[in-house]
């Protein structure tokens, strides 16, 4: 079987063979990486047969290897205010976001983010001296930030890229103009100062909607008459004319709703 795992609640799903081993959602495993051995939780699973030559589930994880789980986390931190202190020695303009290590501590990894190139070479070798393990530096986007640290969104609910988004995709002010939603930044930025990403999800029937509805600057005919359109309205399937003075609605009313 197909087994998704996700090693942080924020992270997104990575899918292994189940091996043969018997497994139920919210299982703790341990996994085999091209980093390692991973520890996971089982976030959901499949009953097709694996056909993409996926990395395999090593094991069930034991009360022992949830304690080691709990003592990586913990030196992980550790290491986190180390090698803060060791780039702002440095002076490299690094924000730090979090430090993992693999189950078997042979890597300890850093995401951080920052605004320009940086050569981290001599922080890795401080690093390795005192951790004798692979270090590595990964720099990241300031979406991927606002995914690993989450939040609350405007609407109130966990942010979309630290609960449920697999992959980010592209989003585009186009996106918000399609939506006649109002180009204020404080509106339509996330947490990340980016566009949000729900802006994506109601796109794609907008188009098809506004594509039914008559450009805004077009001539329409109404009681024998041409008159110009005004505005549209997506939501209503309306859109407004002047007709001697006066603005009048019309309701497009030959199409088919989703």
């Amino acid at each position: 079987m197909v087994v998704g795992v996700k090693f942080k609640d924020t992270d997104k799903c990575v899918y292994f063979d189940s091996n043969g081993i018997e497994l139920k959602k919210d299982d703790y495993v341990i996994v085999q990486s091209d980093n390692g051995t991973l520890f996971g939780k089982v976030f959901n699973i499949y009953n097709e047969e694996n056909n993409n030559d996926l990395k395999n589930i090593v094991r069930i994880a034991s009360k022992k290897d949830y304690d080691m789980y709990l003592k990586n986390l913990a030196d992980a931190k550790e290491a986190l205010d180390i090698v803060k202190c060791s780039a702002k020695n440095l002076g490299l303009k690094m924000q730090f976001v979090d430090s993992s290590f693999n189950f078997d501590r042979t890597q300890l990894l850093f995401n951080f983010v920052s605004d320009e190139r940086i050569d981290f070479r001599e922080l890795v070798k401080i690093l390795a001296g005192k951790y004798k393990t692979r270090i590595e530096l990964h720099q990241i986007g300031i979406r991927d930030k606002a995914r690993k640290i989450s939040s609350l969104g405007p609407c109130g609910r966990p942010l979309c890229c630290g609960s449920f988004l697999n992959e980010l995709e592209t989003v585009g002010i186009n996106m918000a103009k399609n939506q006649n939603i109002a180009l204020n930044p404080s509106k339509i930025n996330g947490a990340c100062g980016r566009l949000l990403c729900c802006l994506a999800y109601e796109d794609e029937n907008y188009s098809y909607y506004r594509s039914l509805l008559p450009k805004i600057g077009s001539e329409v005919i109404y009681e024998g008459k041409s008159y110009k359109v005004l505005t549209i309205n997506v939501l209503k399937m309306s859109y407004v004319i002047n007709v001697d003075g006066d603005l009048k609605e019309i309701v497009v009313d030959n199409y088919e709703r989703n």
